[in-house]
């Protein structure tokens, strides 16, 4: 199937690794040309590396999308690289676990900051470019956003205002020809997830299938934990022309972990 994919110009936040990277990599082999963004210019010229080998353009900024001159200084660097932009991945931001009464106000703040704040910061920078080549925006939430949970508080919350930031941005959408759509991924194998599973065996001696499994358990996914390569595909099939009526949708992406309507 032909995604009509190639030649487009693409913005992936937080690709240095994890499910961005496995987005960047994603889109690249349909034929985009990539800017890449993270802190860790190792990682991310690791992953231009990877693009280049599938004969494709790859751009990387090392910023802090925390800072709030950063999304526009990110749009301008797309403007000289690359003269246009396509389609706009908000992916970047990790938010703390953790018991609500022991997380303080610092915790909170950060986790606003980089997965909910800089979202709205770059999508407003982005927009007119977006509007003019009738783009995509894919934000990628979590599963915590539809099944919220005392231990991860901070997530939840965060998850569900992105969904319904992403809702808002589709019906300005319809006017303006841009496309925006949400993923909310359930638990994927990066290197998040492994320091997790190590942590815990640390913590109880059990073997790391036993810790694998039970993960599953708490997360309700009898299948299996997702890969970054669900996440790409499903990000590649959205943005693209076959997915044209795609829009202001929510999708959960979770191995059956969501059971409500």
């Amino acid at each position: 199937m032909d995604l009509e994919l190639k030649g487009k110009i693409a913005l992936v936040t937080g690709s240095s690794r994890g499910i961005g990277r496995g987005i960047a990599l994603t889109l690249a082999g349909e034929g985009c040309d990539v800017m890449l963004v993270g802190r860790d210019r190792a990682a991310l010229d690791d992953t231009a590396a990877a693009i280049g080998k599938c004969r494709r353009r790859a751009g990387v900024a090392v910023l802090d999308l925390r800072e709030k001159d950063a999304p526009g200084k990110l749009i301008d660097q797309v403007k000289r690289e690359f003269g246009a932009l396509d389609i706009l991945v908000n992916n970047a931001g990790a938010t703390k676990r953790g018991d609500f009464l022991t997380l303080t106000d610092a915790d909170w703040e950060d986790g606003y900051a980089l997965k909910f704040f800089a979202h709205v910061r770059l999508a407003r920078a982005a927009w007119p470019l977006l509007k003019e080549r009738h783009g995509a925006l894919i934000s990628i939430g979590g599963t915590g956003g539809r099944k919220p949970t005392a231990e991860f508080t901070i997530g939840s919350s965060v998850n569900a205002a992105v969904a319904a930031f992403s809702k808002c941005l589709a019906d300005r959408g319809k006017v303006d020809g841009v496309r925006v759509n949400c993923i909310h991924p359930s638990i994927v194998e990066t290197d998040r997830t492994r320091r997790r599973i190590k942590a815990e065996i640390e913590r109880t001696g059990a073997p790391e299938q036993k810790i694998r499994e039970q993960l599953l358990r708490d997360f309700n996914n009898p299948i299996r934990i997702g890969t970054v390569e669900d996440v790409g595909s499903l990000v590649v099939f959205a943005v693209s022309a076959r997915a044209s009526w795609l829009h202001g949708a929510t999708i959960d992406l979770d191995g059956g972990e969501i059971p409500v309507l």
